[in-house]
């Protein structure tokens, strides 16, 4: 049984390796390009946590196991959505930087359910490379919406689930 709570400053060294780790296995699954420069960066996650937005997955040993953010509420990256449209545009939330220590299966599907838990609509996007994560995301109940572009103006795949 996994656990979700909201991450702490104390969780920090151990989410940086989790990214870290993530970052090695995109590039070794054919999406080298997704998180480079050190994305996230360390000043990016204490910002998240302070905000409320970064949680841990935990496994059965208390242990963290994976981490994302959930932001509830409007996207301003959302706003222009191209080759395609949203479902609808009633009130959601957002998966950003879903990522796990590679340890254990189930990290993806247990951010998603508790998302869903969460909030009626679930928006989340990712990098065209990343075919581990558009499996994720299309296995469990999201529709490829279209294309939008971060604040940086690199391209994403948009998902939304209602």
């Amino acid at each position: 049984m996994k656990t979700i709570r909201k991450a702490k400053e104390e969780d920090i060294p151990r989410l940086m390796e989790i990214f870290d780790r993530a970052r090695r296995f995109m590039a070794e699954n054919g999406n080298p390009t997704q998180w480079v420069g050190g994305y996230p960066s360390e000043c990016l996650i204490r910002d998240e946590i302070a905000q409320g937005h970064c949680f841990v997955v935990c496994n059965e040993s208390c242990e963290i196991a994976g981490t994302f953010c959930f932001i509830e509420g409007d996207d301003p990256t959302y706003h222009v959505i191209m080759e395609g449209s949203w479902l609808n545009d009633n009130p959601y939330g957002t998966i950003h930087r879903l990522a796990s220590g590679g340890e254990e299966s189930g990290i993806g599907k247990a951010c998603i359910e508790w998302c869903c838990g969460k909030v009626n609509e679930v928006r989340a996007d990712t990098h065209r490379d990343n075919i581990p994560m558009q499996n994720l995301l299309e296995s469990n109940g999201f529709t490829k919406c279209g294309i939008i572009y971060t604040h940086n103006g690199t391209e994403r795949i948009a998902y939304h689930r209602r």
